[in-house]
């Protein structure tokens, strides 16, 4: 479904070109989920934001359903099946959370379906659906609505950028599983996130490193050989392909 080859992204600061995301390749298969990983500043939410075209890389491309997708507007890549989650959600002040799901939805659904979007992320419907996306709602609570809006969508392909930035205890229990359902309905899923209950849910995790791909293949293998103490460490060991 999914194709990223040789993708690399530099950025200049103060006179000085930095490497974020070093000649990254990877298959992303149909119907999987990913989670990719890392310490802070490694790339992962980068290469996240190249792939829907929030950013474009300095040299690469990127295939989609076998087209090149590389030039793409977000609009289109969106068009095509993509959904992108900010792990920052921006607030719309004047639009409704029910207005959101609506226009992500497509208008294609009833007042129940939509409630029912809001409810899987643990928000009573009768309470948000006429919220307002301004700052009277917390970081947690537009976080959920977004996520909403992304079930929404039935996108075949689904990209969480931090979906647990902000979310409290009880509520991250129920966002495990969202992805656990979303495993279900076959399509595909790259989460990018530090927290150990959330790789688990995925079919393959994926380490980056000083921007390379340093090592990936299943939770029970590759969270074994993560340092203890944060699993965006980098590896004791394991594989360290960069296919």
């Amino acid at each position: 479904m999914l194709s990223v080859k040789n993708i690399t992204f530099t950025v200049k600061e103060n006179g000085k070109e930095t490497t974020i995301l070093n000649n990254v390749s990877f298959n992303f298969e149909d119907g999987k989920t990913y989670a990719i990983t890392g310490h802070n500043g490694s790339g992962k939410s980068t290469l996240a934001k190249i792939i829907m075209g929030i950013e474009k890389p300095t040299s690469g491309t990127i295939t989609f359903n076998n087209e090149d997708i590389s030039s793409y507007s977000i609009t289109k890549r969106a068009k095509l099946g993509i959904s992108f989650a900010f792990q920052n959600p921006v607030r719309f002040k004047g639009l409704t959370a029910l207005d959101l799901i609506k226009v992500a939805s497509g208008n294609n659904g009833t007042f129940n379906d939509y409630c029912s979007y809001l409810s899987a992320v643990g928000l009573c419907a009768r309470d948000y659906s006429s919220r307002e996306l301004d700052n009277k709602l917390s970081g947690g609570e537009l976080k959920r609505i977004e996520i909403a809006s992304c079930l929404a969508r039935r996108a075949p392909l689904n990209i969480f950028d931090e979906p647990e930035a902000g979310i409290d205890l009880w509520s991250f229990d129920a966002l495990t599983g969202i992805f656990e359902n979303l495993k279900k309905q076959k399509c595909t899923n790259i989460i990018i996130s530090h927290q150990e209950k959330l790789l688990k849910t995925a079919d393959e995790i994926i380490v980056i490193s000083n921007g390379k791909i340093e090592a990936h293949g299943k939770p029970s293998v590759i969270l074994k050989n993560l340092n203890t103490s944060s699993v965006c460490a980098r590896l004791k060991g394991g594989n360290n392909g960069t296919n």
